[in-house]
């Protein structure tokens, strides 16, 4: 099948298809005697993996390494569980962060509000986010 009938059956670009060829992720195909890619079935089986390994979150590179164990004959689940635990990974420590940062970022909404632009200095830049020392009054001790 030709380049544009590949991309009306993947639902991707004929460029898109070309870049996947180029990444390596696609092999090339037979040409036509015109100089026409003439690409078999099986590329719009493999076009429609590369658009699931992406939706998982998989990199292009990760996926052209699952395609290599495939194309070397192997079944490539072992590392492709692999990729799934180290992206799961990143998501919950990426996750952990943003609940920090949401936390923050409440704290600073609140000093927002309550902060009266008026009363600012000119030596400060924001105190929303680094507000002023608190003055004491030099009476208090620990203990």
């Amino acid at each position: 099948m030709r380049t544009g009938e590949l991309a009306a059956t993947s639902g991707l670009t004929a460029k898109t298809i070309r870049f996947y060829e180029q990444a390596g992720l696609l092999p090339e195909p037979p040409r036509t005697q015109g100089g026409y890619r003439d690409y078999p079935p099986e590329a719009a089986h493999r076009l429609a993996f590369i658009r699931e390994a992406q939706s998982a979150g998989l990199t292009l590179a990760e996926i052209r390494s699952v395609l290599v164990v495939r194309d070397s004959g192997e079944t490539p689940c072992v590392h492709v569980a692999y990729l799934i635990e180290q992206h799961l990974a990143d998501i919950e420590r990426r996750m952990a962060e943003l609940r920090t940062t949401r936390t923050v970022l409440r704290t600073l909404a609140q000093r927002a509000a309550a902060t009266d632009p008026s009363t600012c200095s000119e030596a400060e830049i924001c105190r929303i986010i680094n507000p002023p020392p608190q003055v004491t009054d030099g009476l208090s001790r620990p203990g």
